[in-house]
């Protein structure tokens, strides 16, 4: 991969996603592409959600807002992602390891 490769921002909408926001992270950070900035957005879960996030709280960004719905968590990640391209993943569904190099 070049040394300057584009970064892609993942975006990770979760509410209430505790049983499989980590399959959603791991099939992100298992990508063999590489520079990718994940962004998980905890749309006010009152389950264990946030708990999950803070394992990878050295891997990804994680931001945690009122519950507003799917489209103001993508809306916060995106004002704060770093990528040129971004790409959106449900919190309940995970990608495999070469989708973002193709």
């Amino acid at each position: 991969m070049a040394a300057n490769a584009p970064i892609v921002s993942v975006i990770i909408p979760a509410f209430n996603a505790a049983a499989f926001v980590a399959n959603a992270i791991e099939s992100v950070l298992q990508q063999t592409y590489r520079p990718v900035d994940i962004i998980v957005v905890d749309d006010g879960s009152t389950d264990g959600t946030m708990d999950i996030l803070l394992g990878y709280k050295n891997q990804i960004q994680i931001y945690r807002q009122e519950n507003k719905g799917p489209a103001a968590a993508r809306n916060s990640a995106l004002a704060n992602a770093l990528g040129q391209y971004i790409m959106f993943l449900d919190a309940d569904d995970s990608i495999l390891p070469q989708k973002l190099s193709k």
